[in-house]
């Protein structure tokens, strides 16, 4: 669209050298594996909080959040209102377990439950997930400063990611948490400052924005209809509340934070900081892109230059007059994401831009340096030092952890760079989180719930779900003959159902293989 300001460049420039120079002061305290991971387990509560919180908060809630409330209404704020039942169940289980012991793998004590199979099948899950929430995020934080900035979405990543790198790598998990905190803070400014600029822009303030929106049913949560096919009110909340339970319960993301807290109160306080945190502010980001749907309604002569923009990227080579009826035929759903960098670059003054891009960075910035220390650990833990070299001195296992998390990184921005040209950010990563985290979910549950259950039971229920999350994620590419076969569940309802398919059969095939070993000895 534009070209930023100076001025705005060199905020931008200032927050990355900054976050650079984190990096480097928390680099002199790393001295070891445990430093690197743990930060010796020192860091207050709320701060990990706080950390958690702006883990949650990425920049696919900064431009995805209010593109999806832009595009139709608040049916995913359902997925926050899930939050606080997931943290209950997380304070009342996960934090104590973890604890209790001390291994700083979440997915470690999976081997002694079930044997090594089910703990690599958990890394390679999370692993998975990882990647793809980290290339989402790449891409979210690219697409808004190609618009603000004119830069390639390449070159974007390439220098983002290797800021990120560098403080990551250098400062281990003590650095990551505290540049979060700062992060946190920064994001939550970013996104009310956007929001009290677009109520002053508005000619009838508040009371035309909630006019605009009832009118357009802009505030509703979803059908409350009991129907799992479509994106409803109870497909969210379950899906939100699964979600919400791996990510409080076994992503090595948050586990590893629990190991951080000096106390086991403080990492169980660190979880109600962020629910109190994230429910309010997620909140705050669907008001925003209501407010952006009733602003554009006042000014739809702007609209038009986002839809224009929107199909020149996703049809590149498209001649004008062809780029004119495609625009026209956009649904809002589907340019939705872009709506914010535009209003962005139309209506916020020069220095406040770079501030909210560098909130936007932040965003981006805390959940990609999360998902690559997070990740680095357990492949160093439960892959490398498991399968290759048990018994790798201290100094070798640090420089295994520091090359680990740099690849990380890099490979997330291979990842955000496939995703170039996809139509909305948080439906993508929604669905493959989906995918990559029903399996882990199911058999942690069983492990911990189900202690009857053996080895070849577990494995076998395993296979079960995978075979059901396969069906239900590809199934739609069904047609003619077999088009019967397709899933008749929304894609939000792969989490929830491959979870219960391992825990359920699990627990059947226990009770089945209990009962014929009861008949066999008498």
């Amino acid at each position: 669209m534009t070209n930023l300001p100076v001025l705005d460049l060199a905020i931008i420039a200032i927050y990355l050298l900054a976050m650079v120079g984190v990096g480097v002061y928390f680099s002199f305290k790393n001295k070891n594996s445990e430093q690197f991971t743990t930060g010796s387990g020192t860091i207050p509560g709320w701060a990990i909080g706080l950390s958690l919180y702006a883990t949650f908060l990425s920049s696919n809630t900064f431009l995805g959040v209010p593109g999806k409330a832009f595009g139709g209404n608040w049916n995913a704020f359902v997925f926050s209102i899930s939050m606080p039942f997931a943290a209950i169940i997380a304070a009342k289980l996960f934090v104590p377990f973890y604890r209790k012991t001390q291994e700083v793998s979440a997915y470690t004590h999976l081997e002694h439950r079930f044997g090594l199979w089910a703990r690599t099948y958990a890394v390679c899950c999370f692993i998975l997930t990882q990647l793809a929430r980290m290339g989402s995020i790449f891409f979210g934080i690219a697409l808004s400063l190609q618009a603000l900035t004119g830069y390639d979405m390449q070159s974007i990543m390439l220098v983002v990611g290797v800021c990120i790198v560098i403080y990551t790598v250098l400062g281990g998990i003590e650095a990551v948490i505290w540049t979060e905190v700062v992060q946190a803070v920064l994001l939550t400014v970013g996104a009310l400052s956007v929001l009290f600029i677009i109520i002053a822009k508005m000619p009838g303030g508040v009371g035309e924005i909630i006019e605009v929106g009832m009118a357009n049913s802009k505030f509703s949560l979803g059908s409350f209809k009991p129907d799992f096919s479509t994106s409803t009110f109870w497909v969210i909340l379950l899906y939100g509340f699964f979600i919400n339970l791996n990510n409080f319960g076994i992503d090595q993301n948050y586990v590893q934070r629990y190991h951080t807290a000096k106390t086991e109160k403080q990492a169980a306080k660190s979880l109600w900081v962020c629910v109190a945190m994230y429910v309010p502010v997620s909140l705050l980001f669907f008001i925003i892109g209501s407010c952006l749907f009733a602003y554009y309604h006042a000014h739809p002569e702007f609209l038009d230059v986002v839809r224009n923009q929107a199909a020149a990227e996703r049809y590149p080579h498209a001649n004008a007059t062809e780029l004119a009826g495609i625009a026209q035929n956009l649904k809002a759903n589907e340019f939705g994401d872009k709506v914010m960098p535009h209003f962005m670059v139309k209506e916020v003054p020069t220095g406040l831009v770079g501030l909210i891009i560098s909130a936007i960075m932040s965003a981006a910035m805390s959940t990609i340096s999360s998902g690559m220390n997070a990740s680095a650990t357990v492949f160093s833990i439960d892959i490398y030092k498991r399968y290759f070299k048990p018994d790798m001195a201290e100094k070798s296992f640090t420089r295994l952890l520091y090359i680990a998390t740099a690849i990380f990184g890099i490979g997330g921005m291979a990842v955000g760079i496939s995703l170039i040209g996809t139509k909305s950010v948080l439906d993508i990563w929604w669905e493959l989180s989906g995918i990559f985290a029903g399996g882990m979910l199911g058999l942690f549950l069983l492990g911990m719930l189900s202690r009857q259950t053996k080895n070849h039971s577990a494995m076998l229920a395993t296979a079960i779900g995978v075979l059901v999350i396969l069906w239900m994620s590809l199934s739609g590419k069904l047609t003619g003959d077999y088009a019967y076969l397709k899933s008749p569940f929304d894609s939000n309802m792969i989490i929830v159902i491959g979870t219960l398919s391992i825990f359920l059969a699990g627990i059947i095939i226990t009770k089945i293989k209990k009962k014929f070993n009861t008949s066999s000895t008498t």
